[in-house]
């Protein structure tokens, strides 16, 4: 266990934690027991002191009357000697106590030194002197004992002095007892903490380090390892769970990465082998004829500007999430449609035919909504054929615009409407790269739908052929009133024979 790592440090803390509770805990019951022990001290002592008053207040106050009731008192042994000192002091008396040798009232032992019996005699002393009130006095052969001192009054004046003692060891042991109880205890709560502390250190720690070895191996280039923690719903269960999310679009970001980059030189590839094999030719020939250098140039000359659109197509889909990629602005949706029909007449031989159109005034980008459309546009004319009809629609529902392109071709497998917008992809072989272009058209239309905020698909057509949709969201539109344009057919729309 490293000493920093994070099993150590919530083991640690566990073991902090239940030992500063541990230790509060002590501390509280400790001073209450302690409390507790000296309030019942001190309810006995005035317990008996009060009876002790009671028994040598009776009768004459002179000092001879007091000392005669003090030792009938103690005579009866109200008081259990091993567990009380007391003693009356008659003004003008000898004390009365039921402890003589401890408070040495007796002959002292001659075995003692006669420091011994000094510090003896001095401590009785001040025992029998104590002040009014509560006191503790250290005796030397009984220890330490809790006196309560009470004055005797007769007619204002003091009488005699009544002192009631208890020796505190049986507290003492008492509170020893509760002591040597918690430090068992707390020493069983701090191995408790520790081993639970490793324990829910080792749980926190075991999903990091997983998910350290596993960010190890995503940083040398392998995704394809994840956390799979079950069953935690707590805070390293979400962030594994997130973790594994994370990687997922990195997964697939990685994938579509590699074949695009594929992809992208098979494309470049090719056309560059058709150039090189072309100049090749004509390099053999010792004499070339002008028909064959203008054949060689018009063919690179094609080349080169398949290749050209094609790292423009790249380049735009490397922009499509970038900011300001798109700038939308309102767009008056009428003659925008209208324009881009009239756009498509040098395309193919197919009718292209707008539809109703809704006089509505929406908020994007027009240049990069053209692209779209043009695209779905030439991809639907090159696959309709001569004499075939394409439809381009426009709906709207709710907070949503829908613009439809429809043509009379073959259509689209079902299996492939959701590849289609993906990169290089070619439905048949029949898409060639001489009809079909690259693969990077319906991609482009993908991108530029998310980028407003929506989103392009493909389903089948009314017509018979395929349908492609692009959807985007509507943040901002108004409605206006048009005259229809003069070359408005029978349909409302525009069409191109």
């Amino acid at each position: 266990m490293a000493a920093g790592g994070v099993r150590g440090r919530v083991a640690l803390l566990v073991v902090v934690v239940v030992a500063v509770c541990l230790g509060v805990a002590f501390v509280a019951v400790y001073r209450q027991t302690a409390a507790d022990l000296s309030r019942r001290t001190g309810g006995d002592l005035r317990t008996d002191i009060a009876a002790l008053e009671r028994a040598v207040a009776a009768g004459s106050p002179a000092p001879q009357a007091i000392a005669a009731r003090a030792r009938r008192f103690l005579g009866h042994e109200p008081f259990r000697p091993t567990n009380h000192v007391v003693y009356v002091v008659p003004a003008g008396h000898a004390p009365v106590t039921n402890e003589p040798e401890l408070l040495g009232l007796t002959v002292l032992d001659e075995r003692e030194s006669t420091q011994t019996r000094s510090a003896e005699l001095e401590a009785a002393r001040a025992f029998l002197n104590a002040p009014a009130g509560r006191s503790v006095h250290v005796l030397p052969d009984a220890g330490k004992i809790d006196l309560l001192v009470r004055p005797l009054l007769r007619d204002g004046r003091v009488v005699a002095r009544l002192g009631v003692g208890e020796p505190t060891a049986a507290s003492a042991r008492a509170k020893d007892v509760v002591a040597e109880a918690f430090l068992l205890a707390g020493a069983l709560g701090v191995v408790a903490a520790v081993i639970g502390g490793l324990l829910v250190g080792t749980g926190v720690a075991a999903p990091l380090r997983r998910m350290a070895r596993v960010a190890a191996r995503v940083d040398r280039g392998d995704l394809n390892p994840r956390m799979d923690v079950h069953g935690r719903h707590d805070e390293v269960g979400v962030l594994a769970e997130s973790f594994d999310h994370l990687l997922d679009p990195l997964q697939d970001a990685f994938d579509r990465q590699t074949a695009f980059v594929a992809d992208a030189s098979h494309e470049l590839r090719t056309p560059l082998t058709v150039i090189r094999g072309q100049l090749e030719l004509l390099a053999r020939e010792q004499d070339p004829q002008p028909e064959e250098i203008r054949r060689v140039e018009r063919l690179v000359q094609t080349e080169v500007d398949r290749m050209q659109r094609l790292v423009q197509d790249m380049l735009l889909l490397a922009q499509a999430g970038d900011e300001g990629f798109v700038r939308p602005s309102p767009l008056d949706l009428e003659p925008f449609l209208s324009d881009l029909v009239r756009g498509m007449d040098d395309l193919a031989p197919a009718r292209v035919v707008l539809g109703e159109v809704p006089p509505l005034v929406v908020r994007a980008d027009g240049d990069r909504l053209a692209q779209a459309l043009r695209n779905l546009l030439r991809n639907a004319i090159e696959h309709t054929g001569g004499g075939g009809v394409v439809h381009l629609g426009v709906e709207a529902h709710a907070a949503r615009l829908r613009f439809i392109v429809d043509d009379d071709g073959p259509g689209i497998p079902p299996d492939q409407r959701e590849l289609v917008f993906d990169r290089f992809h070619r439905v048949d072989d029949a898409r060639s790269r001489d009809t079909g272009g690259a693969g990077l058209g319906l991609a482009i239309v993908q991108a530029i739908a998310r980028a407003h905020g929506g989103r392009a698909w493909a389903d089948a057509s009314p017509e018979g052929g395929a349908r492609m949709v692009v959807e985007l969201p509507v943040r901002e539109r108004s409605a206006r009133r048009t005259e229809r344009p003069p070359h408005a057919g029978a349909t409302g729309g525009v069409e191109r024979k």
